[in-house]
């Protein structure tokens, strides 16, 4: 007989809630012959979208041709949690053991671009939902109360309003018995819907002039007469200068591939909540919320009042493949809504509506990097690590800053002029993937500690994540 969990998950159909709750827009022209322009995008998603759009701005005569496999916010840039960090750097605590010199301008700086989303969505009129309802960060464990309590000193240290909150304080906020504390930060994280997002920079960047063709695979890039050439299934495009942004994708560049794992995150959306389950929540101010356990679940309200629950079972498959078929695993929606019930036990019988994955670009240093290749013609970003929501449209601007010579404080960063530890190949990236997840779950259970594999990564500055 089934479980109260798994009965739940009924009739939840095996489609990401944001790509069904609104019209999608009309797909744009798949490429057919050759073509030339001044930059070369490939890949639709918030990457390739944030440096169409910022590349018009800054020259509104460059001519801009952006090509995407599938349609533009189909993979992980319409398929997350719609949380808009202000961080760069994967939270605070990554950030100062990576980067603890620039950490003072690398938080003002996420802060001015999670200012600049705002204005951009503002200036162009795009409705995705955008609230600054910032982040609620929960303690399930003591030992994750103390780790709060670091994190707020922190913060506060690097500017950021963060007030530390008791098991009764948070459980005003979002009424949960399994809370035993909770840090807020107001201003480190916007909530959006991450599908009309990139809808609206599409629809924006297509006003601008950007020529975009969806359907439209890259299978080749190589050197060409004054640039690059991309080449299609049905035809080219050559231009002076390139942008890779294929995220967790077999990059089009071999070498890449040394520094990504691609890892499956999975998520569960709720039938609308009543006024009655609303109100038993106490979920006034509609903040994102996330545990602060290694294998961490992250949740929050939709415009129409469902919750969105995603997270923990972080999965990676051997060699890497990036398919369709593995974004669906039963096993996982069965423990997220396990886990889901034992987190908010007042809303028993609440159905889930829509389940489904997706894949991140994970690497050793869990924050994005950037670079150039074919002689600085080539720019790519990647290594988001589940946290590009806001931090893709940065990178872009840095790669717009190297591609044409800007000389600029955020060009300069180390951040954005170094790269991560590499990956082993198979087989000891698996064994050390597997290893890691699991120490990782042994540390939730025994008040954090952390064994001796995940210290001496921590001396190696390497990890795993989600």
């Amino acid at each position: 007989m089934a479980s109260p969990a798994v009965n739940s998950l009924a009739d939840a159909e095996p489609t990401p809630y944001w790509l069904t709750a609104h019209p999608a827009p009309h797909p744009c022209s798949t490429l057919t012959g050759a073509t030339t322009a001044d930059l070369v995008i490939v890949g639709g998603g918030y990457t390739g979208l944030w440096t169409a759009l910022q590349a018009k701005e800054q020259d509104p005569g460059l001519d801009v041709v952006l090509v995407d496999a599938d349609l533009c916010g189909s993979a992980a840039s319409g398929r997350n949690g719609g949380f808009c960090a202000a961080s760069l750097t994967h939270g605070l605590a990554n950030g100062m053991a990576r980067f603890a010199d620039e950490m003072p301008a690398l938080e003002a700086h996420g802060r001015r671009n999670l200012d600049a989303i705002e204005a951009t969505l503002t200036r162009y009129g795009i409705d995705c939902d955008f609230r600054r309802s910032g982040e609620l960060s929960v303690a399930t464990e003591p030992w994750q109360v103390d780790e709060l309590s670091r994190t707020a000193q922190l913060a506060t240290s690097l500017g950021h309003r963060a007030t530390l909150l008791t098991a009764e304080q948070a459980r005003l906020k979002v009424d949960s018995p399994t809370y035993l504390g909770a840090l807020e930060m107001p201003d480190a994280v916007a909530m959006l819907d991450p599908a009309r997002l990139s809808w609206g920079l599409r629809r924006a960047c297509l006003e601008l002039g950007v020529r975009i063709h969806e359907r439209t695979p890259a299978t080749k890039i190589g050197d060409a007469p004054g640039g690059l050439l991309v080449e299609t299934p049905y035809g080219s495009v050559r231009a002076s200068h390139g942008v890779l942004a294929t995220n967790a994708f077999p990059s089009l560049l071999r070498r890449l591939r040394h520094y990504i794992a691609p890892v499956y995150d999975h998520v569960l959306v709720t039938e609308p909540l009543s006024e009655a389950q609303l109100s038993s929540l106490r979920w006034r101010e509609r903040q994102g919320v996330g545990d602060s356990a290694n294998q961490f679940h992250y949740y929050r309200l939709t415009e129409d009042d469902r919750i969105l629950w995603g997270g923990y079972d972080a999965l990676y498959y051997y060699r890497g493949p990036v398919r369709s078929e593995l974004t669906d695993r039963p096993a996982t929606y069965a423990l997220l809504a396990e886990h889901f019930f034992d987190t908010f036990p007042q809303l028993d019988g609440l159905r889930f509506t829509h389940r489904w994955g997706g894949v991140i670009d994970t690497c050793t240093r869990f924050c994005p990097f950037i670079g150039t290749a074919f002689d600085g013609r080539l720019g790519y970003a990647l290594g988001y690590t589940g946290l590009g929501v806001g931090s893709s449209r940065f990178t872009a601007g840095v790669l717009l800053d190297k591609l044409y010579g800007h000389d600029t404080e955020r060009s300069r960063l180390r951040l954005m002029n170094t790269a991560p530890v590499p990956f082993p190949p198979e087989p000891l990236r698996w064994l050390g993937i597997q290893l890691t997840r699991w120490s990782l779950n042994r540390a939730d259970h025994n008040r954090g500690r952390r064994n001796l594999w995940l210290r001496t990564l921590d001396r190696a500055g390497l990890g795993f994540d989600s």
